[in-house]
């Protein structure tokens, strides 16, 4: 986040609430939001994204009370884009060099305010004010992404399932330091924030990635022979990972914290999981709702009857076949379907089947002989061929 971004943006009206809210009121409008455009709940929508990283930018100023209290001494200043003299300030212009005034040093004409705006600005972007002390910030762990194969139960019912995943941890050789010794030093480029501020105009600049220290804030004068002076390796890990009941081909479940560990306390990165499901022989899946496809017999279509149907994982289910069932119909076991994510269960949706014998009896043939003549005067596509001659 650029100062000009941190100074324009109104973070409040980004949550929705007022200026004044308390820590639980901001906290309660952060999650409605977050819920509401969360990635994993707007697939493919770049618009939900883009708002969700607003929402989680303006939750880490405003849910912080010392950013939060940065942010509105800045904005006091800074609210219309230039500054606004407080009380006995006096009338008149103010000529004053934004960039000294960020730096600590600057005095404006007609009214002198020491110390500068590098304390406010400071602790969100990383920057000692006049004086400060200069300190390594921690590091974020990497994310992690990894794959899972389940069976179709599994992924129905849920299931707890082992994976191995390869991500950068600690060198275990230099304990992390990247130096062989264990000393490494503060990097002189960027007095150990891991950052370096480029100039966009206005007085403003933004901040990038140390490219001599590659944001670690630190340089190994004796670089590890292992980690090669970074710091970090690879490292394998198996770890048990409990995927919920109800997930679908292709989802992605993100685990908080379950990533590669931080650098110096700071938090593990995230573990994203894609669940790819394998096929049933017997039952298919429609959203929360199980499918299967049942064969009955024309008597049973014809003259009604009741069906067992198998269900996944329980007990079959007795199903009521009404008399003059059409092939084709679908019918439905309310429960046996696919776990909600509150809990509930979808339905199976049964589909009948009329399965025609290949070989009949001697007494079935004279059987069907006698319905034939029975029905003969009967022609059910007589319909079909009055509606072509309307069409």
């Amino acid at each position: 986040m650029s100062t000009k971004d941190f100074i324009e943006k109104d973070f409040y009206k980004v949550l929705g609430v007022p200026k004044d809210a308390t820590e639980a009121e901001i906290k309660k409008a952060y999650r409605k939001l977050a819920r509401e455009f969360h990635p994993d709940a707007n697939k493919g929508n770049a618009k939900a994204e883009e708002r969700f990283k607003e929402i989680s930018e303006a939750n880490d100023v405003l849910g912080d009370p010392k950013k939060r209290k940065e942010y509105d001494e800045a904005r006091a200043l800074f609210g219309n884009g230039g500054f606004r003299p407080g009380p006995g300030a006096g009338g008149g212009s103010f000529n004053f060099d934004l960039g000294d005034l960020f730096g600590g040093g600057g005095t404006a004409q007609g009214g002198g305010f020491g110390g500068g705006l590098g304390d406010v600005f400071g602790g969100l972007f990383n920057r000692g004010g006049a004086g400060g002390a200069t300190r390594t910030q921690p590091r974020r762990g990497q994310d992690v992404d990894t794959e899972v194969t389940l069976s179709f139960t599994e992924a129905i019912e849920g299931a707890t399932v082992p994976l191995r995943m390869t991500s950068q941890q600690p060198c275990k050789a230099c304990s992390g330091t990247g130096d062989k010794n264990g000393t490494p030093r503060v990097c002189p480029t960027c007095v150990g924030t891991g950052q370096i501020a480029r100039g966009s105009g206005g007085g403003f600049s933004l901040t990038d990635p140390c490219p001599d220290c590659k944001g670690r804030g630190l340089i190994a004068e004796n670089p590890c022979p292992d980690c090669k002076g970074s710091g970090r390796a690879k490292s394998s890990r198996t770890m048990q990972v409990r995927i919920p009941a109800g997930v679908t081909d292709g989802q992605r479940i993100r685990l908080r914290g379950k990533g590669a560990p931080g650098e110096r306390g700071g938090p593990a990165g995230d573990l994203y999981v894609t669940v790819h499901v394998g096929a049933h022989p017997v039952f298919g899946r429609k959203g929360d709702n199980l499918t299967v496809t049942v064969p009955v017999t024309f008597a049973e279509a014809a003259l009604g009857g009741e069906v067992r149907v198998p269900t996944l994982g329980g007990p079959p289910v007795t199903l009521k076949l009404p008399p003059g069932t059409p092939n084709g119909r679908t019918m439905r076991a309310r429960g046996k379907g696919a776990v909600r994510k509150d809990g509930t269960r979808g339905d199976l949706l049964v589909t009948v089947e009329v399965s025609v014998p290949e070989d009949l009896s001697g007494k079935a043939r004279d059987a069907l002989e006698a319905y034939r003549e029975a029905t003969a005067g009967e022609d059910p596509r007589a319909e079909l061929f009055e509606a072509a001659k309307g069409a």
